[in-house]
């Protein structure tokens, strides 16, 4: 058993960081590692039926942080896209495969609803996954892609509740159906229903009223690996119950991240849960990878390489139809397509299920798995194509705001106006000055503009915009752009050819503040320092300092960095000599923090014992003013 561990880990150790250098995203990494050591190729492993219905826990899993997610307000907010758009999809596309398997494959019409229903289900883990890795997930396309990928996972509950029916309805079988698991399959049906809906009620019941005040008792013990425990035991509890009266266990657990949504736990729950869940889903699809038929894969490639195809294009034709229905802009419908045209993890689950109904035949399940496994190791590809050919035209592609175009100033020009260029724009236009903005996003120019806020799009490193914008007689340039590089480039020009201008900059690091120094601006701050400082203050205070000495201990922090900072200027490109000045530096701010501590012990020892007075201590020991300039 732990060969078989060591052999899974070092796997997929080995392949996902490769596909994620790749670009081709963390899921299809792991199908890669299961193909590997599966039996059609290394031959590493056995059979996976086994280490599948382990490894499914993760989607019972993944399904309970779906229901934890499901809070009414966020529903609300995309009831539209989620019911019409998800709806729509997962009925036109069932509806459109349900057609091909009975009218043209001549399958029998249980097998192909069946069939239909699973094929219309994209992957979350893979679509989530990859449209968060490249920061698509907030656009229109991955928005609405979400919603759509929520109405599937809901829509999973209710097709796993009616396939057990389709058994039912062909003579023979009902004994088939029924798993040997079942506790109840004896009893009438009437009974077995009544049984399921009180079963139902009682986790809806317990979740809403019994479980908060269990967590809150296991809360107070204080101990974090108590509540994980509890949490794992609540979800395992809930899918084993689910099974023994024949339900589906990610049902129940769904149901349970439903009611648990708006509990005070909710973010506690998704933290403990989320690694597990990771972990199984990362072993699910390894198995998913090592299942993979090859030799029936070769043996009938034609019609596996057209039925994946069919798979994918019927999705896209039905994808890009909606989107165009419900008006999603012309730039985001081929990412909304691309992004779900293909098969899901839950065809598997349910194709488990097929399987033991005997609604498929074995080689109806092979042949489906392999289609559906397959059309997932092209589901990234499709997006990496997106991302490196199609994406381009959805680049920004807009010119820059022409010279006569753009507001001159006499007082401030402003390069850069994201979260640390608008805290200094607030500042400065709310004391009357005057500024012109120049941003080189168009997203958040656009974003700004909605806000009444005159930026204008343009690069400050060219000299005919920085003209435009009223170098001439401006009195300061402001640099606030959050790359280093460019800062240095306009700085540079702008020292070149304007140098009367004032020029104050947004250092990046310590790096970068020292090439500031060298090219000899008025002014600049590190971007996090200050804040720093701050916290650190508070922390000293927090840990029992008083706040004065914390305060005080703060002062001589800056002064002393601020005065190293212009000393060791000139070694910084000197590794050896400005580690052994860095070391030397560091002893020295001890020493001087450990001798003013005891100065002030000794002072406010003096100060109790003579009764001097808090003013004329502050006389005789004037606080220095600290240099913030830098």
């Amino acid at each position: 058993m732990l060969e078989m561990a060591v052999i899974y880990l070092a796997a997929a150790i080995v392949a996902v960081p490769i596909a994620k250098r790749l670009g081709l995203g963390s899921v299809l990494g792991y199908l890669i590692a299961g193909i590997i050591i599966g039996p059609f190729a290394f031959g590493l492993v056995g059979d996976q039926t086994d280490v599948m219905h382990f490894a499914e826990f993760g989607v019972v899993m993944m399904l309970f942080l779906v229901g934890l997610e499901l809070q009414p307000s966020r529903l609300w907010k995309l009831r539209h896209s989620i019911m019409g758009l998800g709806g729509l999809q997962v009925l036109l596309t069932s509806a459109l495969f349900f057609a091909i398997g009975y009218f043209i494959l001549n399958l029998r019409w249980e097998t192909s609803l069946a069939i239909g229903l699973m094929l219309a289900l994209s992957s979350t883990a893979i679509v989530v996954q990859t449209l968060t890795e490249k920061c698509w997930i907030k656009q229109e396309a991955g928005q609405n892609a979400f919603s759509v990928l929520l109405f599937q996972d809901i829509a999973v509950i209710p097709i796993l509740a009616l396939l057990p029916l389709l058994a039912f309805t062909q003579m023979g079988n009902v004994d088939v159906a029924l798993s040997h698991e079942n506790l109840i399959d004896h009893l009438p049906v009437y009974t077995q229903v009544l049984i399921s809906l009180a079963t139902i009620a009682a986790i809806v019941f317990a979740g809403k009223y019994i479980s908060t005040p269990l967590f809150r008792y296991i809360a107070e013990t204080r101990l974090r690996e108590l509540f994980t425990l509890f949490a794992l035991f609540l979800v395992i509890v809930i899918a084993v119950i689910m099974q023994k009266i024949g339900l589906s266990s990610a049902l129940g657990t769904f149901l349970a991240g439903v009611v648990l949504a708006e509990s005070e736990f909710r973010h506690e729950l998704e933290v403990d849960i989320e690694p597990f869940k990771g972990l199984l889903l990362g072993l699910f699809f390894i198995t998913v990878g090592a299942s993979i038929d090859f030799p029936l894969l070769i043996a009938q490639f034609s019609h596996v390489m057209i039925f994946v195809v069919g798979l994918i294009a019927i999705k896209a034709l039905v994808l890009y139809t909606l989107a165009y229905v419900f008006k999603i802009r012309s730039k985001q419908q081929l990412l909304f397509t691309l992004a779900l045209a293909q098969g899901g993890e839950f065809a598997f689950v349910l194709l488990s299920l097929t399987s033991t109904l005997q609604i498929l035949s074995v080689e109806q399940t092979k042949l489906t798995t392999l289609v559906v496994a397959i059309s997932m190791l092209i589901a990234p590809l499709l997006l990496m194509f997106y991302d490196k050919v199609i994406n381009l035209e959805d680049k920004p592609q807009k010119s820059f705001d022409k010279p006569e175009e753009i507001e001159a100033t006499k007082n401030v020009i402003i390069a850069g106006y994201g979260r640390f260029g608008q805290v200094i724009g607030r500042l400065l236009t709310a004391q009357g000055y005057h500024l012109s903005v120049l941003d080189h996003s168009p997203s958040q120019i656009e974003l700004l503009r909605r806000f009444g806020h005159k930026v204008f799009y343009g690069d400050a490193a060219r000299l005919d915009l920085l003209r435009a914008s009223g170098v001439n007689e401006a009195q300061l340039l402001i640099i606030a752009i959050d790359d280093a590089d460019k800062v240095l480039q306009i700085a540079t020009m702008a020292k070149k050819y304007y140098p009367h201008l004032k020029i104050a900059a947004r250092a990046i690091d310590r790096r970068h503040a020292y090439q500031l120094m060298n090219l000899g601006i008025d002014t600049f701050k590190r971007e996090t320092f200050d804040s720093a400082l701050n916290l650190g203050v508070e922390a000293l205070t927090l840990l029992g300092n008083d706040r004065a000495d914390a305060k005080r201990a703060g002062e001589i922090f800056a002064q002393h960095d601020n005065k190293s900072l212009s000393e060791l200027t000139d070694l910084w490109s000197d590794e050896h000599r400005y580690s052994i000045a860095v070391k030397q530096r560091t002893e020295d701010l001890k020493r001087i923090l450990n001798n003013d501590k005891s100065e002030q012990d000794k002072l406010n020892t003096r100060r109790k014992n003579k009764g001097t007075s808090c003013d004329d201590t502050e006389e005789n020991n004037p606080t220095t003013p600290v240099n913030t300039s830098n």
